[in-house]
């Protein structure tokens, strides 16, 4: 696997983070608080979000041999999956389930629902199962790359976080709506080819 390869599995693994639909909804669930909580708050949720990303990554693929899952057949359904999510940012339903989840003032929102399911969910993690066992690339050095992109992925989450307010103020709500379209209309094509591979995967075609 070429830079190619690990150039496709960042875009992909942003999309499904999309740090840029995070930061209306971190605005909401951080509102009231200082710049030093906001930050603080911030960290904490991404170092979290990247341990459970980490931790799912390197052992997903052993509780998928447990259960007798081949990494074809998870494939096809993650593809699935990833699809799901791409309609949703699509037609905003993503959004506005995420929108509903707004805590109360002196509530920590930095483990639930920051870290996990808003950085750290369901389609992140069976995009780290595939990436990290995504044939014919392996080996130590394999995974490190894809730990290194998922850290990126995460770092770029909170370097978006610190700059929230700015980022609200510069693309308005017209702005952050469009660019969510756009990373939903590229994830739906990112699925699509995880459904492609997978089939290929199982030797039927």
């Amino acid at each position: 696997m070429g830079v190619p390869f690990y150039l496709t599995s960042f875009v992909t693994l942003f999309v499904i983070v999309d740090p840029i639909a995070l930061v209306p909804l971190f605005i909401a669930l951080t509102r009231g608080m200082d710049q030093a909580h906001r930050r603080t708050l911030a960290l904490r949720a991404c170092v979290i979000a990247a341990g459970l990303l980490a931790v799912f990554g390197l052992v997903g693929n052993g509780l998928l041999t447990v259960t007798g899952i081949t990494i074809p057949a998870f494939r096809i359904s993650g593809g699935f999956l990833l699809f799901i999510t791409a309609l949703d940012m699509l037609f905003e339903r993503r959004t506005q389930r995420r929108e509903g989840q707004q805590a109360e003032p002196n509530h920590d929102p930095s483990v639930f629902p920051l870290a996990t399911p808003l950085i750290a969910g369901p389609g992140a993690f069976t995009t780290m199962i595939l990436l990290v066992n995504n044939t014919p690339a392996s080996g130590v050095a394999h995974t490190a790359a894809i730990l290194a992109i998922m850290l990126l992925v995460v770092g770029s989450t909170f370097v978006m976080f610190l700059s929230a307010s700015f980022i609200e103020r510069m693309l308005g709500r017209t702005g952050i709506v469009v660019v969510t379209r756009l990373l939903g209309m590229l994830l739906a094509a990112l699925a699509v080819q995880f459904v492609l591979d997978g089939v290929r995967g199982t030797g039927l075609v």
